[in-house]
């Protein structure tokens, strides 16, 4: 029974060709009979015994993840070795391997190789160090010999042993090479499920970044088209603004038309001179309004731009990255690309793409709030401006029908003091004509008592006394005179009240005149204007 040197139960016992079967001392050892065969198909035998053994429960090689987990069957714990590796008998190595008692590495030479007989001259001197330099080989007439047979027995031996050795060692590195394939395979294909997974989720993380920076764009869009309405309310507005400015000036050039002793400061012309004012003032607010609109509008629209870049680079990303995401081994666009796994000097970080997405989110938010925040400004301003136009205006046309009434009822004072003065001027000449007549009359009776008197003077001498009768004619002509100069005095009065009545029916005339043309003026002219005056709706711009 021979025993091996290594232990029973491992792989190689079957195979390794240096652990040789020895004899043990105690029992002869049976010789068996010698197989004939050659060693090339002893050891394809072998050959083929290591491959079912060791992978006898795999699959082609076609396909290296199909591999059978089944474990080899156990190696038993002691084995017969009835032949030696080669298939020959274990006592009796093959005639082209060293032999026990020739010249191997195992059992050295006894002796160096001679000269073979008296006819081969040659000069002996090879030896073992035949293959160095300086030695020769031992030469006659007949041949030239190099080897021995036990150095080409050991050179086939060598030969033999390397190329087991260097079978074993490609069989080893061929079962490494699988191994190394499924693993390369295995990880490729998680590595290829993760890549794939984490391409997926970045796609939904662009997706909805673009998500919101659509919802964002159109927010945007409706807030640039609200602002614009807003804008143009504010245009108009402006336009409608010159209406009121326009009529308070021609109502004030209007009124500098106005008699000279009319050219008063009265309250209408304060209104109105502050309804200029407050327009003028008004004008201002909205056009700075309208620049700070217009800036803002500027602004607006450059956060729409770089939100729809950034959408526009986004769609880009998600349709490259969902591109990424469907291709497989089996795809047919895929090719190789040098330089793929370098990192250009452009790239972003993933911190950066976020902080820059957030960024033009909350730019678009800022922006949009202060659009709106503008907005509600201009409305109220609009608002405001409205009332305020709206009262000034009341105001103005308040002031000027008070003041027409104050005029309507002066005129018509007047207009019944010129009823008056005529009639007390018509009572006057009536007067003066009455005391005209009355004077002429005044001359009969001074003609009468004059001519008694001088009838009287004529009477002779004594008979021509100052009597009663004398006395009381004297004194008549006394009262006749002091009334014809009392009626004088009267006429005079009444000539001179008459000058005056008239003078004062002029002035009456001329102020009821002026008095008419004011008010045609504030009537006719300024509150004719003032009923153009805009509404409130029409100054708000709508």
């Amino acid at each position: 029974m021979a025993q091996l040197n290594c232990p029973p139960c491992t792989p190689c016992a079957a195979t390794c060709i240096e652990h040789q079967p020895t004899q043990t001392c105690e029992a002869p050892q049976v010789q068996k009979p010698r197989k004939e065969r050659t060693y090339f198909y002893a050891l394809q035998e072998i050959r083929n015994q290591i491959k079912s053994n060791r992978w006898g429960h795999e699959t082609s090689y076609d396909n290296p993840f199909h591999v059978h987990k089944d474990p080899p069957p156990p190696c038993p714990d002691s084995m017969e070795l009835k032949t030696s590796p080669v298939g020959l008998p274990a006592s009796d190595p093959p005639c082209y391997l060293p032999q026990r008692t020739g010249n191997s590495d195992v059992h050295p030479l006894s002796k160096p190789m001679g000269p073979i007989g008296p006819w081969a001259t040659g000069r002996v001197d090879w030896g073992a160090l035949s293959g160095q330099t300086g030695t020769r080989p031992v030469v006659d007439r007949y041949s030239i010999t190099r080897y021995s047979v036990d150095e080409w027995r050991q050179r086939n031996a060598d030969t033999i042993d390397a190329c087991a050795s260097t079978v074993t060692k490609s069989e080893k590195i061929e079962h490494d090479s699988r191994n190394t394939i499924i693993r390369t395979y295995a990880i490729t294909d998680k590595n290829q499920a993760d890549c794939t997974q984490s391409l997926h989720g970045r796609a939904k993380t662009i997706d909805d970044m673009k998500s919101e920076l659509e919802r964002a764009i159109k927010a945007m869009q409706d807030e640039i088209s609200t602002l614009e309405e807003q804008r143009r309310r504010l245009k108009q507005s402006l336009a409608v603004l010159r209406m009121p400015e326009a009529i308070a000036t021609e109502c004030l050039e209007r009124r500098t038309g106005r008699p000279d002793t009319e050219l008063i400061r009265d309250r209408p012309e304060e209104e109105l001179i502050r309804e200029i004012a407050l327009i003028a003032e008004i004008r201002s607010i909205l056009l700075k309004t309208l620049s700070e609109i217009e800036s803002q509008q500027v602004q607006n629209r450059a956060a729409r731009q770089r939100m729809e870049f950034d959408w526009s680079d986004k769609k880009m990303a998600h349709e490259n990255d969902a591109i990424n995401c469907n291709l497989t081994n089996k795809s047919t666009i895929t090719l190789f690309r040098p330089g793929a796994t370098r990192c250009p000097s452009e790239q972003s970080t993933k911190i950066y793409w976020e902080k820059f997405s957030k960024e033009t989110l909350a730019m678009c938010a800022t922006c949009r709030m202060q659009s709106h925040a503008l907005r509600n400004t201009l409305d109220a301003i609009l608002m405001n401006a409205a009332r305020d136009l709206r009262s000034q205006a009341d105001s103005v046309e308040r002031a000027l029908a008070d003041r027409i009434s104050c005029m309507e009822e002066v005129r018509q004072k007047l207009e019944i003091d010129l009823l008056t003065t005529l009639q007390r001027l018509a009572d006057t000449e009536i007067q003066i004509d009455k005391l005209k007549v009355a004077i002429r009359n005044m001359d009969h009776a001074m003609k009468v008592v004059q001519t008694r008197l001088d009838n009287r003077n004529q009477r002779p001498r004594v008979e021509n006394c100052r009597d009663q009768s004398q006395l009381l004619l004297i004194a008549e002509v006394k009262s006749i005179e002091e009334g014809l100069s009392a009626m004088n005095a009267q006429l005079r009065q009444e000539e001179e009240v008459k000058n005056e009545l008239m003078n004062r029916r002029g002035e009456l005339e001329k102020e009821i005149m002026m008095k008419r043309r004011t008010i045609a003026i504030d009537r006719d002219r300024c509150q004719l204007l003032r009923s153009h005056f805009p509404s409130a709706t029409a100054l708000s711009g709508y």
